[in-house]
C-alpha cells in the first residue's frame, strides 16, 4: 500500500477529517477524487443542489423570524408571571427587553411596564410608559386599561409612595378567595363585579379571573368562558384561554374552538391552540391544521398533533398538503409522535428530495430496528447520490456499526465512499469498523 492511503486511513479512523492533496487523489484504484462530472445529469443535479441550498436559506431565514418569536413570548410570559409573584424589577427587566425588540405586543408591555413602575412607587416613570400607548399604537385594544391605571395613579399621587404597602386590591382579593372557599354562590358575582369594572386594573382582575378559574361551579366556569370569548383585554383573554384548557371537558373544548373562529388575534388563537394540547382535543387541532389560512399557526397546528401524537391525523395531512415546509413540520411532528413507519414510506415515495432527505434524517435518530433495517433497504435500491449520502449518515447517527459497513463496502461510488469510511472513523467501540479500516490500511 502507498504511503498517502495508509495515511488517509489512519487520518480518518483518528478525528474523521480528511485533508487529500491533489497529487494524491489519483493514487487510490478506483477512485478519482479530483474528478468533476461533466454530462447532462450531473449539471442537472448540481441545479438541484443549488436550489436546494437556496431553500434552505430561505428556511433558516423563517426559523430565526419564528426563534426570535418564541424569544419574545417567553419574556412576556415571564414577565407577566414575575408580576404575578411582585418580583417588580425583574417584571422590568423582561418588558424591557420585549419593548426593545418592538414585538408585536410591545404596547401590552407598556402597559405592565407601567404597573410594575407603579407598584415600585415611581410613579412617574408609569406614567410616561403609559403614554406610549396611545402614541405608539392609537389602534391599541390596551387604551381604556391604560387610562383606568393613569387615573388610578393619579388619584393616588396625594398619598406617599412606598413599595412596601399593601394595596387595598390585596386584602379585597384575600377576603374574596376566604369567601369563595365557604361560600361560593356569594363570591362568585364579587370576583365577577372585580372583572368587568373598567376602573380596576388588570393585575386586580388578572388575579380575580385566576380565583374564578379554581371553582369547580358552572357560574365561575361560564365567566371564564364568556371572557375567553370576548374579552376587552388580550392578555385577560389569554388567560381565559389557558385555564378553560385546564377543564379538558367536551364543553370547555368546543368553547376554544368558537373562540380559534371568531377572534383575529394571532396570540390568542396561538394560546387557544396550545390550550388544546392541554385538553387533548385532536378533533380541533386537526381542524385548525386543515383550515387555518396563516402559515405559521398551521405549523403551531400541526406540531402539537405530534406533541399529541395524533400521526393518523398527520398522514391524512400529508397525504394533501402541497406545501413543501408545512409537510417538512409534518415530518418532524411525525417523529415526534414517533410514527415510524409513516416515516418510512415518505422516505420511500415522496417525490421532493429535501422532504425525502428529512424523513431519511428523523428515521436516523430513531433507535429502534425498523427504521434502521428500513434505512439499509433504502440506500440497496437508491440512485440519487445526495440522498444516499443522507442514508449513509442516518445509519451513522443511529450507531449501526454493521450496516454501515455493508454499505461502505458495496459503494462503488468514491466520494460516497470516502464520507462512509470517514464516519466509520468516528464510530468507537466498533468492532466491525476497526477490522474494516484495517482491512483498507493492509490492501
Amino acid at each position: 500500500m502507498k504511503p498517502f492511503r495508509r495515511t488517509l486511513v489512519l487520518t480518518i479512523m483518528a478525528n474523521g477529517l480528511v485533508a487529500i492533496p491533489a497529487s494524491a487523489q489519483t493514487g487510490w484504484p478506483g477512485m478519482d477524487l479530483g474528478f468533476l462530472p461533466q454530462d447532462a445529469a450531473d449539471r442537472a443535479r448540481e441545479t438541484q443542489d443549488r436550489v436546494r441550498e437556496a431553500q434552505e436559506r430561505v428556511r433558516e431565514s423563517l426559523d430565526r423570524v419564528r426563534e426570535r418569536e418564541d424569544r419574545n413570548t417567553e419574556s412576556y410570559r415571564e414577565g407577566i408571571s414575575s408580576i404575578d409573584d411582585r418580583r417588580y424589577e425583574r417584571a422590568l427587566e423582561r418588558f424591557d427587553r420585549v419593548i426593545e425588540n418592538k414585538w408585536t405586543r410591545a404596547d401590552g408591555a407598556f402597559y405592565w411596564r407601567a404597573y410594575a413602575l407603579n407598584k415600585l412607587g415611581k410613579r412617574e416613570e408609569a406614567l410616561a410608559a403609559l403614554a406610549e400607548i396611545p402614541r405608539q399604537f392609537p389602534q391599541s385594544r390596551w387604551i381604556n386599561d391604560a387610562n383606568a391605571l393613569k387615573a388610578e395613579i393619579q388619584q393616588a399621587a396625594g398619598t406617599a409612595a412606598s413599595p412596601e404597602n399593601q394595596s387595598d386590591e390585596d386584602l379585597r382579593l384575600l377576603a374574596i378567595n376566604g369567601l369563595m372557599n365557604s361560600e361560593p354562590d356569594r363570591a362568585v358575582p364579587l370576583l365577577e363585579k372585580v372583572i368587568n369594572d373598567p376602573k380596576n386594573n388588570l393585575g386586580l382582575k388578572g388575579r380575580a379571573l385566576f380565583v374564578l378559574a379554581q371553582s369547580r361551579g358552572d357560574k365561575a366556569r361560564d365567566i371564564v368562558a364568556q371572557y375567553a370569548k370576548s374579552g376587552a383585554n388580550p392578555d385577560l383573554q389569554i388567560r381565559a384561554v389557558q385555564y378553560l384548557g385546564t377543564y379538558r371537558s367536551k364543553d370547555s373544548q368546543q368553547t376554544l374552538a368558537d373562540v380559534y373562529a371568531s377572534v383575529n388575534d394571532v396570540a390568542v388563537k396561538r394560546a387557544v391552540l396550545r390550550s388544546m394540547v392541554i385538553s387533548r382535543d385532536v378533533a380541533h387541532l386537526f381542524n385548525a391544521a386543515k383550515s387555518e389560512s396563516n402559515v405559521e399557526l398551521r405549523q403551531e397546528a400541526i406540531r402539537n398533533l405530534g406533541v399529541l401524537q395524533a400521526t393518523n391525523e398527520l398522514g391524512q395531512l400529508y397525504a394533501s398538503e402541497t406545501n413543501a415546509d408545512l409537510k417538512d413540520a409534518m415530518i418532524q411532528s411525525l417523529f415526534v409522535g414517533r410514527a415510524t413507519d409513516k416515516l418510512i414510506d415518505i422516505a420511500k415515495t415522496e417525490k421532493d428530495a429535501r422532504l425525502r432527505s428529512s424523513a431519511i434524517r428523523h428515521l436516523g435518530t430513531m433507535r429502534n430496528d425498523k427504521a434502521g433495517d428500513a434505512l439499509a433497504s433504502l440506500y440497496a435500491s437508491e440512485t440519487d447520490k445526495g440522498i444516499k449520502s443522507e442514508i449513509i449518515r442516518a445509519v451513522w447517527t443511529q450507531g449501526n456499526c454493521k450496516q454501515l459497513v455493508d454499505v461502505v463496502r458495496a459503494e462503488k461510488d468514491p466520494s460516497l465512499k470516502t464520507d462512509g469510511v470517514r464516519l466509520l472513523g468516528q464510530m468507537k467501540g466498533c468492532k466491525e469498523a476497526t477490522d474494516y479500516l484495517m482491512e483498507l490500511i493492509s490492501k
